[in-house]
């Protein structure tokens, strides 16, 4: 039914403004209380077998929504209404900002894909820290927050930036991400090189410390699939050594290979996602995993489609698993639908919980 709603209406429309309606439905369905508890029956079953321990939070499963679906923190309950276990919202930067000139968000019907040129638009750190401490939960689930560089902020005053943003939203965190993998803000991905990177990281960790003093907020950064491999594993040591909670990846890429979109949309600039990200993203994912083990949270986004994608990050070594522009193609089954096949893959799996399948197939591929 989705489907052909989705080829019927939605592609018929400017995908900002279709996404703009769904979010709409989705925020006024999470509002009335019978129709979201019903919802949330058929959309969110719960699977025991699927509960999930990341960075000292316990959550209902290991799938959850991607930063950039709910950038300014409006619609947590209507996600996990829908079915994911954690959502990610953001990314905020301190300031507020329009983003970039529209049009900027693309639909690759015929990849599965997106790209899109947003820009961080968002409400800002203030006013998204505020919409948070207000919030009365309906449904629990964890909310982690997302921040990235204000587009104005020179690249040397990039870490006072994400302090101030630090400070406003940790307290509402349940982990905190830097971004600086987006290749929408100038210069952005120029600070995923360590000597950048360290003091980033650093500041941001003091800054959560100082600003959160009854319980310590996880820490994660997020990374882009186009590093190259010994960049991959500089992250890796890095977010070792400074005892990060867990690397994201990846980001969207700028990559434009094997796609069959026509050219011009293709050759639209920003990031690429979904399914054409999925062979590169599970390939940085292994290679982190290698490098790291068990000492760093993994967490696995970019082409997850289905349950079948899902456990493959999972094998490959994440403990959580995100999803964002499948949604746009699957629609609000999406999420129930990764579940049940996780429930039924770990059932015919040789291991008895899903923490014991974190990592499985790079641990038996590096002793091979």
């Amino acid at each position: 039914m989705y489907k052909l709603f989705f080829r019927l209406v939605f592609t018929r429309m400017d995908p900002e403004r279709a996404h703009h309606l769904a979010f709409r439905w989705i925020r006024r369905a999470a509002r009335v209380p019978v129709l979201r508890t019903f919802l949330a029956a058929a959309l969110a079953p719960r699977f025991t077998e699927l509960r999930t321990e990341a960075f000292g939070l316990r959550m209902h499963g290991p799938f959850g929504l991607a930063a950039g679906f709910d950038k300014n923190a409006v619609a947590i309950d209507g996600m996990a209404m829908l079915g994911f276990d954690h959502v990610e919202i953001g990314t905020v930067t301190a300031r507020p900002q329009p983003g970039n000139p529209k049009q900027r968000l693309f639909r690759l019907v015929p990849d599965r894909a997106l790209i899109n040129r947003m820009g961080f638009n968002n409400d800002g750190s203030a006013v998204v820290a505020a919409r948070l401490a207000a919030r009365r939960e309906v449904f629990r689930t964890t909310v982690g927050v997302n921040i990235g560089k204000t587009k104005v902020v020179p690249e040397a005053e990039a870490a006072a930036d994400y302090v101030e943003s630090t400070e406003r939203l940790a307290p509402h965190a349940d982990y905190l991400v830097v971004n600086v993998s987006s290749p929408n803000t100038p210069g952005l991905r120029n600070l995923q090189a360590t000597e950048s990177l360290r003091p980033l990281l650093t500041a941001v960790r003091e800054a959560a410390d100082r600003t959160v003093t009854g319980r310590r907020v996880p820490l994660l950064v997020k990374i882009a699939p186009d590093l190259a491999d010994e960049d991959v594993d500089a992250v890796a040591d890095l977010a070792v050594e400074l005892g990060l909670d867990g690397i994201i990846a990846t980001n969207t890429t700028i990559a434009r290979e094997g796609l069959a979109s026509p050219a011009a949309l293709t050759a639209e600039t920003g990031g690429l996602s979904g399914a054409p990200l999925k062979e590169r993203s599970l390939e940085v994912l292994r290679r982190l995993y290698a490098r790291v083990g068990d000492r760093i949270t993994l967490v696995g986004v970019g082409g997850v489609e289905n349950a079948e994608d899902a456990w493959q990050r999972i094998l490959a070594g994440a403990t959580l698993v995100q999803g964002y522009s499948a949604f746009v193609y699957e629609g609000p089954f999406y999420a129930r639908a990764i579940h049940k096949g996780l429930a039924a893959r770990l059932a015919a799996s040789p291991y008895a919980t899903l923490a014991e399948a974190v990592g499985a197939e790079t641990r038996k591929a590096a002793t091979a």
